[in-house]
C-alpha cells in the first residue's frame, strides 16, 4: 500500500494588528463640553415626556450645515490635537455623549469644521457613556453631568465636571497648551484637606510641617498629570505643555506639596501657594486652557476668567 508523501502544514498568518490607542494621551469629551450646545440643551430642559428628545434632535438635525460655536474645553482639545504630526499621533480625542447618534452628525461635521481630528466616539441617547472609559483607557474625561463625572472619579478616570459659561481661554499662548490642577483632593488625596476640616487651619499647618517629608498619596488627577509630562517629554518643537499647582496652601504647607511631586518625579512649571485668597485673578493671568479645582467655590471664581472644571472628589464633595 503506497503511503502518500507528508505534506507540511502551511503556518497559521498571524492577524494583523490593528488599531490601538496605547501609548496615547486619551481624552473623552461630551459634546457639550466640547463644544456650545446650551441653546440646544435648553429646548431640550424644556421639553416633556417620554420623547423629550425628539425636539432637541430635530433642531440638530436642522442645524447639520452649521457649525457649533467653540464650547469651554475647546481650546484644550484642539491644542492638544496639535502635538500629532506625521511622525506620530501621540493624542487621541473621542467624543463620549449622552447625545444620540443624529445630533451626533453635528459634532462630528463640527469638528471637521475646525479642523480637529477626531473620528472616534460613542452616542449614548440619554443614558450614561462613562462606562466606555475602561475600553478607551482615558486618561481625562469631561463632561457636564456631574453623576457621568463621579462615575468616572469612581472608576479610577481622572475626571471633571464643565462650567459651560466659563470665559473662553485665551488666544495669547497658540503653541503651548496651559493647564492649572488644585493640589488637595486633585493632584493629591485628600488626607491634609481632612485634617483642615476636622481640626482648622493651624492643626492643617502644623500637620502638613511635621510630615513635610512623607509625599502625599496620589488624587485623581495626578495619572493625567504624569502623562501631560510624558507627552511634553515626547512632543514635538511645535508645541508643548505648560502646567501650574494653584493651591489655597501657604508657607509652611508648602513644602510637603513640592516634595510631593519631586517624589512623583513630576516637574511643574509654576506654582502658587495662595493662602485662601481667591484663585480667579491669579488664573487670569496665567491663561490657562483649563483648571481643575475640587471646590465649587473657587471653581465659581475661576470661571469668570478662565475655562474650569469640577472635580467632585474628596471629603468636600
Amino acid at each position: 500500500m503506497n503511503t502518500p508523501p507528508h505534506t507540511p502544514e502551511a503556518p497559521t498568518p498571524h492577524p494583523a494588528k490593528g488599531p490601538t490607542l496605547d501609548g496615547k494621551l486619551v481624552v473623552a469629551i461630551s459634546s457639550r463640553a466640547l463644544f456650545d450646545f446650551e441653546e440646544e440643551n435648553k429646548v431640550f430642559e424644556q421639553a416633556q415626556g417620554p420623547h423629550r428628545d425628539r425636539a432637541y434632535m430635530a433642531l440638530q438635525l436642522d442645524k447639520l450645515d452649521q457649525p457649533a460655536k467653540p464650547g469651554v474645553a475647546f481650546s484644550m482639545v484642539k491644542k492638544l490635537l496639535a502635538f500629532n504630526d506625521a511622525q506620530a499621533q501621540r493624542v487621541e480625542v473621542v467624543i463620549l455623549s449622552r447625545n444620540d447618534p443624529v445630533s451626533g452628525m453635528r459634532v462630528f461635521r463640527s469638528a471637521q469644521h475646525y479642523g480637529l481630528a477626531i473620528e472616534r466616539g460613542s452616542f449614548t441617547r440619554g443614558q450614561s457613556p462613562w462606562r466606555y472609559l475602561k475600553p478607551l483607557h482615558a486618561n481625562l474625561f469631561l463632561s457636564a453631568h456631574l453623576s457621568d463625572v463621579r462615575a468616572a472619579l469612581d472608576a479610577g478616570v481622572p475626571a471633571a465636571q464643565v462650567y459651560p459659561h466659563s470665559a473662553p481661554a485665551s488666544d495669547a499662548h497658540p503653541n503651548e497648551v496651559r493647564i492649572a490642577f488644585d493640589g488637595d483632593a486633585v493632584l493629591f488625596s485628600d488626607e491634609a484637606e481632612r485634617v483642615y476640616q476636622a481640626q482648622g487651619l493651624s492643626a492643617f499647618q502644623q500637620h502638613e510641617k511635621d510630615k513635610a517629608g512623607q509625599p502625599l498619596l496620589p488624587g485623581p488627577f495626578k495619572p493625567l498629570l504624569t502623562a501631560l509630562q510624558r507627552l511634553q517629554e515626547e512632543g514635538t518643537p511645535a508645541m508643548r505643555v505648560r502646567t501650574a499647582l494653584v493651591t489655597a496652601r501657604s508657607a509652611p504647607a508648602h513644602e510637603r506639596a513640592i516634595r510631593t511631586l519631586m517624589d512623583w518625579n513630576i516637574e511643574i512649571d509654576e506654582a502658587m501657594f495662595l493662602g485662601g485668597l481667591p484663585k480667579g485673578e491669579f488664573l487670569r493671568e496665567f491663561e490657562p486652557d483649563f483648571f481643575f479645582d475640587d471646590q465649587t467655590g473657587h471653581i465659581e471664581s475661576a470661571a469668570q476668567h478662565v475655562p474650569s472644571g469640577h472635580v467632585a472628589s474628596g471629603v468636600r464633595n
